[in-house]
């Protein structure tokens, strides 16, 4: 039986992104994977209680993370993600 091989991670994910000013304001201003971006955006939803308490699907902006939720209060962390794609260059 031939071994599996481990699973090599996509170079696209890891290939560093530019944050817009927007988004540096969260994560900072230096080119970064995605993975890392996100990984920090995360780090900072914590670090300021942004996580709803009852729904914790949903995250509070705070006015840093309005900018990059495009002015909503509220958002999914599934539409957060989609919403940060448009901050990375």
């Amino acid at each position: 039986m031939a071994k599996k091989s481990a699973r090599k991670p996509n170079a696209q994910f890891m290939k560093p992104v530019q944050p817009d000013a927007a988004l540096a304001a969260v994560v900072g201003a230096k080119p970064l994977p995605r993975t890392d971006l996100t990984k920090k955006l995360w780090d900072y939803i914590k670090k300021n209680g942004l996580q709803d308490k009852k729904d914790k699907k949903m995250i509070n902006a705070d006015a840093a993370l309005k900018a990059v939720f495009n002015g909503k209060a509220k958002v999914s962390m599934f539409e957060m993600t989609k919403l940060v794609s448009g901050h990375v260059s």
